[in-house]
């Protein structure tokens, strides 16, 4: 296999991901997430191996009177190729986007001849078709006895994979390299290489209500110990975290000194050891504001995608790519970026990771989210020469 895009069949991949970008797969619409695994299984059983519909995980999340709840997920895709190879690496990728099934965005539309807006048409329909097109060029080599890979798209990226990290982590594990398929941090195809991690906060308050009026100082109020909360935690950060407190829920009548609030914040630390700092520092700030203000918090959530460091291995794994796409023509940069995904978790697995293999294109996550639709087929044939090269020994 010469690994040039001619090997590619660039109007398949168009073709299934206008198909797909047709079904809506907003992550809380199971609906279309079943009718979209449905249509993956369909299109990746055309690989040598297994395919399967995984359950999602148990996940739990806070309701806004601070009562906990399970949040259904669909299934997770799972294709095993050779697995008793001696070599084997991941693929991942995700199926759900970020368009909930009432949202005005749900038509593809033509900018020019070769950019298609369209919900999830980079982010990352596009990098599904070119995962499976690459994976179906490698078997057509001559190197694909020589390496097994695990295939998983999951259901739940877009809220922080929650109901698929153990799938993660277990498939994950023993693979020599991996490879996801995020849209390029930048059009131009520039690779996403560092990055920082996440983490979503739920906080309940419980206090005390009373009359505004006649008895104010017999209450408890949820909402100012609340604000307290947010004004302490904006000190906290620093270069090596940031923190955005979301969303402020609760409150009663304005003659009422209100009992309950929850409040929704987001963090972002650079490092797994601010990330473990502002976590276990997280808890004496609590007992600090239920001192002060006399009521009871408890707390949800975490750090969920620890901070993605390139370690040497995960540099072998970038020098790789960038090699494969000389030979073909492609010039390949990388730079660290604040966004995070599934690549996050494998490597905290231990596991070289290059997470921006999926297409070219921009403004995902907005109703202006478009595909350059040239780098199905080119970023497709960077994957199976990096693949190729992989089963050939290329990082060891």
């Amino acid at each position: 296999m010469d690994g040039t895009s001619g090997k590619i069949d660039a109007a398949a991949m168009l073709a299934q991901v206008q198909a797909w970008s047709a079904v809506n797969t907003g992550t809380a619409n199971l609906a279309g997430l079943a009718e979209q695994a449905a249509m993956l299984a369909e299109a990746f059983a055309a690989l040598p191996g297994t395919v399967e519909l995984v359950d999602p995980a148990p996940v739990t999340s806070i309701a806004a009177d601070g009562s906990a709840f399970e949040k259904p997920h669909g299934q997770h895709l799972v294709v095993r190729v050779r697995p008793q190879a001696n070599r084997r690496i991941l693929l991942t990728g995700h199926m759900d986007t970020v368009f909930p099934v009432d949202h005005p965005f749900q038509r593809q539309t033509w900018l020019d001849g070769e950019t298609l807006n369209g919900p999830g048409v980079a982010d990352m329909k596009g990098g599904i078709a070119v995962m499976l097109h690459a994976l179906l060029a490698f078997e057509a080599s001559a190197h694909a006895s020589a390496l097994g890979y695990d295939v998983l798209i999951n259901s739940d990226e877009e809220t922080g994979s929650l109901a698929s990290a153990g799938l993660i982590a277990e498939l994950a594990a023993g693979k020599l390299a991996a490879l996801t398929y995020e849209p390029a941090a930048l059009p131009d195809g520039t690779l996403a290489h560092e990055r920082g991690g996440t983490g979503n906060y739920s906080i309940t308050f419980t206090g005390k209500s009373a009359h505004a009026g006649r008895n104010p100082h017999e209450g408890r109020n949820a909402i100012v110990a609340a604000a307290d909360l947010i004004l302490r935690l904006k000190a906290l950060e620093s270069d090596e975290i940031t923190i955005n407190p979301a969303k402020l829920e609760g409150g009663a009548a304005n003659n009422v000194v209100p009992d309950h609030a929850v409040l929704r914040f987001n963090v972002r630390p650079k490092s797994t050891a601010a990330a473990e700092a502002f976590d276990s520092g997280l808890n004496a700030l609590l007992r600090s504001i239920e001192t002060v203000h006399d009521i009871a918090t408890h707390r949800h959530g975490g750090v969920t995608r620890p901070p993605k460091k390139v370690d040497a291995r995960a540099q072998q794994l970038f020098d790789l790519v960038r090699q494969c796409g000389a030979e073909l023509g492609q010039d390949v940069r990388w730079q660290s970026s604040g966004g995070v995904c599934d690549g996050n978790n494998i490597a905290a697995c231990g596991v070289p990771v290059v997470d921006t293999m999926g297409v070219c294109g921009g403004a995902i996550h907005s109703p202006d989210e478009y595909l350059i639709v040239p780098s199905l087929a080119t970023r497709a044939a960077l994957s199976a020469r990096v693949i190729e090269r992989l089963a050939q020994g290329a990082l060891s």
